[in-house]
């Protein structure tokens, strides 16, 4: 699982960096043909990672529940978001990878609730869970990439 871990540590890093170095402006931005903004899909990569691997495995949550409920597959961007709580993705994005390497090495997931993905996934354990975590939020990464170039298409973006 090390392999997963350093790749989640990776996509985290890439989102970190689109989150502290674009503009609240385009970052709150919703671009035409998109659903949600640069924000939202940051932070739904931390709601959707707490969902899938503590929630199915019948554990509490390792952040606010605010974030699960405002962020989790079936919301949609808020764009009056404060800087305070901007501050607070970015380091969440961060400390919910190492929590999760951490809860993953004590043996914290030792049940898990079987859950087929809208992508067409079945998750049968942890690993399953993790595996197509990093999977989801590269595909967000993606997404975001691609609002950067609409926005700057549209000549929103600063």
């Amino acid at each position: 699982m090390n392999y997963h871990f350093a790749n989640h540590r990776q996509v985290r890093k890439n989102l970190l960096n689109i989150l502290q170095t674009t503009s609240e402006k385009d970052l709150l931005t919703i671009p035409d043909g998109f659903n949600n903004n640069i924000y939202w899909n940051i932070a739904h990569c931390v709601a959707q990672q707490q969902l899938l691997c503590y929630y199915l495995s019948g554990n509490q949550f390792r952040i606010d529940k605010y974030w699960v409920e405002t962020y989790k597959k079936g919301t949609f961007a808020n764009v009056d978001v404060k800087q305070s709580e901007m501050e607070d993705l970015a380091y969440l994005l961060i400390e919910t990878s190492k929590i999760l390497m951490k809860d993953y090495d004590d043996d914290f997931f030792s049940d898990y609730t079987p859950y087929s993905t809208s992508f067409g996934i079945d998750l049968k354990n942890v690993q399953d869970a993790i595996i197509f975590n990093n999977m989801h939020e590269s595909i967000h990464y993606g997404y975001i990439l691609a609002q950067k170039r609409a926005l700057i298409a549209e000549g929103l973006s600063l």
